[in-house]
Parts: C-alpha cells; structure tokens; sequence
C-alpha cells in the first residue's frame, strides 16, 4: 500500500536527512504512477514548449506554422526518449530530460553566417550571387550535422570516464555554487513566464506552497477496489502527492472563467493576454494527429568546424549543469551520491540521446530539467517508474500530436508559478551542500562569494560585451562566449580553481566530511540498488575486466597520483573500530 511505503520511505531516507514519501526504488500502484508523470510531464512541457518557436523562426521557412507544429512533435518526442533512457539506463536517477535552451546560442551564431542568413522579409531574394537562397532544410541539417558531432564527443566524455576524474578534485565549494547558480541563473527565463499575468503566476504559486507545506498532512479518503477487501477507502496525504496538478487545474479553471468573461484582454499586445486560456489555440489546429520523427527526415546532416566548435561548448556546459543535477536530485530523492560509473553512464546516454536529437531534426540537444528535480523536493516522489511514466507520456505527445498540444495549452503565468518554486528548490540544495564546509573561515567565504558573484556578473557582462571577446580565433570566442556565459560553469570553474589552488585543510574546505558522506552512500544497501543496471549487473561483477570499464558498475575510478596513495584504513577488533587512519587527499570520491 502507498501508505505503508510512504511511513517506511520516509523512515529510511529520515535517517539521510532527505524524507521523500516514495523512493527511487519503490513503484505506486498504476493509476498513481499515471498521475505522478502527468505531473512531472506538463513541467516538462512547459520548460521546452519555447525550443520550436524559437527554432521556427531561425530556420525561416516559408511554412512557419507547420514547421513549427512538425519541431514541437518531435521535442515532445525526443524529450521522453531521452528521459526514459536515463531513467533506466543512464545515472538511473528520477530526472526529466527536456529540451536544452544552452544550444540557441551557437545555433543563433550559425544562422547569422552569410550562407545561413534569412532573407530579408519584402525584397525578392530569387537569387543571391546567381544561386537560390538556402531552403530552411539547408539550415537544419547544418544543425543536425554539428549536433550529433558534438553528442558524439560527449558520448566519449562519459564512456572514458573523464568527469568521474575530474569530480576526484571537487568539494562541496564547488558543488555549492555550480548547483545553485542552476537555480538562479534562470530566474529572467521564470520572469518572462511569470511577467505575463504576475497575478496567476503568484496565485499558482500560492496553491502550490499551499498543498505541499501547509495542508500536506491532511488524508483524504479516497474510495477504491480490491480482490481481497472489496469497496473500501484509501486515506492518502492527496496535497502533499499531487500539489502541482491541483495547482495548476485550479488556477486553469479560474483562467478560463476570466478568459470566458472577457477580464482578460483580448489584445496580443497587451500584457496579461498570455493568461487567457486561448491565447495559444493555433497550437492545436496547427498539430497534426500522428507523427513519427524517422532519421534524416530532412535530408543527410552537413558539418563545419565553427557549427562544430560552438556546439562542443554547449555540450560542455550541460554537462556541468547535468553533473550539478545529479547531486541535486540525489540529495532531494534522498539516494546515495552518484558513484563515478552512474555520473559516467549519465553523461554519456545524455549524449545518445542528442544524437538521436540529431538524426530527427529537432534541432536541440536534451539536459537534465533541473525545475522537475525541483519538484520533488516538494511533491516527495522520487519513484524511478514514475519518471519513466512521465517519458512514456512524453514520447505519446509527440507521436499523438493533438496530446501534446493539448497539455501545450497551460497559459504561461502558470507554467511561471511552479517554474518558481521548482528552481528555488534546486538552488537552496546547492546553499544546502555548504553545511560540510567551515562557514567560519575567512577562506571558504571568500571563495563562495566571489565564485556565485562571478558566476551571476560573467554572463550579464558576455551578454551585453559578447563582441568585446577577441582572441584571433572566432570558434576560440565563441566557445568562451557560450562557456562563461552559462552561469554554472562560470561559478562552478571560480569556485574549483580557487578551492584547490588556495591553501586549506581537508576539515575546513569540507572534503572530509564529504568524502566520508560518499563514502558510507556507495557502501550503502541502497547504492547498488539505485546506479546498478537492471538484470545484468551480477554478471557484470564476475567479468574482473569490467572494473576498468568506466561506465560499468563494478567500475573502480582511475588513479592518476603520481606519488603512492594513502588508503583509509581501519583496525577492527572484535567487530570495534580502534582506529581511522588518515584518509589521503587524493582519495577518490568515489571509489567502492
């Protein structure tokens, strides 16, 4: 029964100091699990509904609405594919994959390029130089092509281990700032949803805070039916399980009695008519009932150096992102910290996933949605099936396109009210993290401060001085723009470089506290069950080679000290521990 699972989840992660009512191990019954990725899959929604729009109109075709109607299919699409993949296959933690905003940046810089560049609206551009303009096809598969190359490299990433040796030299410094700049770096993304109608948005977010903290004790009978007990009632805690759907019905509801009334107004152009429940109707008509993205559907990919290299430095900045996520929904989900095979296996089916992006044509790689992660911090269901759940929806939207335009329907202001309290949930775990440290350090302050200062100031100042970056080399600059201009990276690579160059002890920069928290969360029942591959795993471990195999789960992390390494030991007499020996600092965090 769901209650019983939710007293003995919350037992069990009580003890981690991150209670959820129903781990990532333990399955609902179906018709919950239906309801708990109908919810995850609407945040979803809303975070990648923007990516078609913004696509459509950099591919300029003549079409633009069936073109539009065509990417939104195949977001829909690819974003389960990629969240059912990682789900399963991947880190195996409860994260939604959604369409990554990180890749309009190089996609705008290609599209400005004279070959690529849209024809001027009101001149006949029948010729250009004796030659026909470029059909937006053109322009896609130029994307298509750099996509999958730079999926492809990141798909290397992961498989040969790289982040899992690189996290070797992180600390919670820097952990702290990469996670919560997330959060805060998308605040003007939660403000152009929110600035449509303030009022819906804070009324969403007063519904949702609302379910999930004040009345989230409250039981409600619910009738059902079984073999053994016949018609009986269930009391299940319906606030705390479901504040996002209840949230966003009520607050849906009140938006079409008001759009029905004529309070909002009818003018495109004037603020607030976002809030109408019709302001988006072209959608529907604009979908197509059944549509399957099949590979190279627009013709066979191109490729250029600079498309290239400004897609490469995308992919490296959503797979600092992605490693930050991963922390973050392990520490909401209550689950043991990410070993180095999981985080590997995670960076590189994210890659697979964009490859397929590639193949399809949707134009846009998949990253890990940190708002969803969010959510479960205060919905408190981290159930690994109910995130497939919400792919398997996902991958329905986009096949049955009048689904997934249906769901596309939800006025903006409230996909802005619970956008808000998601990413605030996402950036007070990154703060959260800060609890290993000495706070009292003058050394810890002052890397912290000037890694999120430099975090939030580096990207404003790229934004509005993006030019001023000159280097001789314009893919150089353009992957410095789009790196630093990713606020995580920025703050996150401050905050490493200054955590490992300035001198401090292990006790005051947190790593022992760190290690040591890592360490007991490999060593923990739970920590195979969560990372391990389904069905193959037992014999994974008899194969001794398979430890040398990064993404594999008897994986030991690679050791690349120059000088012999300590190794953390204890003496053990009659099942006592006399004496923790000193754990060396290059101890891998991650090692079994």
């Amino acid at each position: 029964m769901v209650t019983d699972q939710r007293e003995e989840m919350s037992g069990k992660s009580g003890e981690r100091g991150s209670p959820v009512l129903l781990g990532v191990e333990d399955t609902p019954p179906f018709y919950l699990t239906i309801l708990f990725g109908l919810q995850q899959a609407v945040m979803c929604i809303g975070g990648s509904l923007s990516l078609p729009f913004i696509l459509a109109a950099l591919l300029c075709p003549a079409e633009e609405k069936e073109v539009r109607a065509q990417l939104l299919g195949i977001t829909m699409f690819m974003c389960g594919v990629a969240t059912v993949l990682q789900c399963f296959l991947g880190v195996r933690l409860p994260i939604i994959q959604g369409g990554s905003h990180t890749f309009v940046a190089p996609i705008v810089v290609m599209m400005s390029l004279d070959q690529f560049r849209c024809p001027e609206k009101g001149v006949d551009v029948s010729t250009r130089n004796g030659t026909s303009p470029p059909d937006w096809t053109v322009r896609m598969r130029e994307i298509q092509g750099n996509l999958i190359l730079a999926s492809l490299t990141q798909v290397c990433v992961g498989s040969l281990g790289l982040m899992g040796t690189i996290l070797r030299f992180v600390g919670p410094l820097t952990i702290a700032p990469t996670v919560s700049l997330i959060g805060l770096s998308l605040s003007h993304v939660v403000a152009m949803f929110c600035e449509t109608h303030w009022g819906i948005s804070m009324l969403t977010l007063f519904f949702v805070l609302l379910f999930s903290t004040f009345i989230n004790k409250v039981e409600v009978p619910i009738p059902t039916f079984s073999c053994k007990r016949k018609c009986h009632t269930r009391r299940l805690p319906v606030f705390q399980l479901f504040p996002i759907v209840l949230a966003v019905g009520i607050v849906w509801m009140f938006s079409l009695v008001l759009t029905v009334t004529d309070v909002f107004p009818s003018n495109s152009t004037v603020t607030g008519y976002k809030a109408r429940t019709d302001s988006k109707l072209e959608i529907m008509t604009e979908s197509p009932w059944f549509t399957f993205p099949l590979p190279f559907q627009f013709g066979s990919p191109t490729f250029s150096w600079a498309g290239y290299m400004g897609m490469l430095a995308a992919t490296v900045s959503s797979i600092i992102e992605s490693v930050g996520d991963y922390f973050a929904a392990a520490r909401l989900s209550g689950a043991p910290l990410p070993p180095a095979h999981a985080i590997n296996r995670g960076i590189a089916f994210e890659g697979v996933s964009s490859i397929i992006s590639g193949l399809v044509g949707a134009g846009h790689a998949t990253t890990s949605y940190s708002g969803n992660i969010g959510i479960i911090g205060i919905t408190k269901v981290a159930s690994r099936a109910v995130f497939i759940t919400a792919g398997v929806i996902l991958i329905i939207c986009g096949v049955v396109g009048k689904v997934g335009a249906a769901l596309a329907l939800i006025p903006e202001p409230i996909i802005g009210g619970t956008l808000l309290l998601g990413l605030g949930m996402v950036a007070s775990i990154g703060i959260s993290v800060l609890q290993f440290c000495d706070l009292s350090s003058t050394r810890n302050i002052t890397i912290l401060g000037v890694s999120f200062l430099m975090g939030l100031m580096i990207p404003e100042w790229l934004t509005e001085n993006a030019e001023k970056v000159r280097t001789g080399s314009d893919e150089l600059d353009q992957v410095i723009r789009v790196l630093f201009g990713t606020a995580s990276f920025a703050g996150g690579f401050i905050g490493f470089v200054l955590d490992n160059l300035i001198p401090g002890t292990k006790h005051e920069r947190g790593v022992d506290r760190w290690l040591n928290i890592s360490d007991d969360a490999t060593q923990h029942p739970e920590a195979h069950g969560v990372y391990d591959l389904p069905f193959v795993t037992k014999y994974i471990r008899r194969v001794r080679m398979c430890k040398f195999c990064p993404v594999s789960p008897s994986f030991v992390n690679f050791d690349l000290s120059c000088r012999k390494k300590k190794e953390t030991l204890c003496e053990i007499k009659n099942g006592k521990e006399l004496l923790p020996l000193q754990r060396g600092l290059d101890q891998d965090l991650y090692q079994h």
